[in-house]
Order: structure tokens, then sequence, then C-alpha cells
């Protein structure tokens, strides 16, 4: 039972590697000269011009969520798109059942983008 597991511990520990051991190595072998301008929060050239915790526009948040809202829907349409094939080449019920769900999750996802531009979401002053 626990040899099913074995591929998924294997690519954990292979992401963790490849993720953790080229810190490592630049933290042993990189050279390690700190001073006071690689110490300052800002290597830009200039300081601050205001508060860090300043209040950012909702706007700014609004936009990154629909963008990851549609990027999501074309993340659910590729996998739906290489399997359609295979629906397509065995006909009947069973291709129009799944073409059919998809243009109802693509009607669903264009009135709310419709309902967004109506709003006002998309509109940037």
């Amino acid at each position: 039972m626990l040899e099913n597991y074995f591929p998924v511990l294997l690519f954990v520990l292979v992401g963790l590697a490849f993720g953790v051991v080229p810190m490592a190595l630049g933290r042993l072998i990189g050279p390690h000269r700190p001073g006071e301008e690689k110490l300052s929060p800002y290597e830009c050239g200039f300081g601050a011009f205001e508060d860090a915790r300043m209040k950012f526009d909702v706007r700014y948040y609004l936009i990154a969520i629909l963008f990851i809202l549609f990027d999501l829907e074309i993340a659910f349409l590729f996998p739906w798109a290489t399997v359609f094939r295979d629906f397509i080449g065995q006909g009947g019920a069973a291709a129009w059942f799944v073409f059919g769900s998809v243009m109802v999750f693509l009607a669903i996802l264009v009135i709310g983008y419709i309902v967004e531009w109506k709003n006002g979401a998309l509109d940037w002053e």
C-alpha cells in the first residue's frame, strides 16, 4: 500500500532539493560582505518617500483578483480541450454533454465579465 506513495515522496524530495540546494550552496560558497548600503532596506538609490504601511487603492486588488479569476478559466479549459477530442471520437450523448457543460461554464464567465465591465471594475482612472 505504501509503495504507491513512493513516487509522490520522491517528487516532493526532488522539488525540495531543487529549491533548497541552490540556496544552501549560495550561502556556503558565495561571498558574504555585508555593508551599510547592502543592509539598508532600499537599494534603489534613495530612501522611502512614505511609510511602508500606507494604504493601497482597492482597485489594485480588484484587478489582481479578476486576473486570477480569468486565468483560472483558461486553466480549466486546457484539460477540457485535450480530452474533448476523445469524446468527439466516441460521439453520441457524451460528446454533446461535455460540450454543453463547457459552454455553460463559459457563458457564466462571460456574464460575470460583462457585469464587472458594466460596474466599472475594469475602468482605470
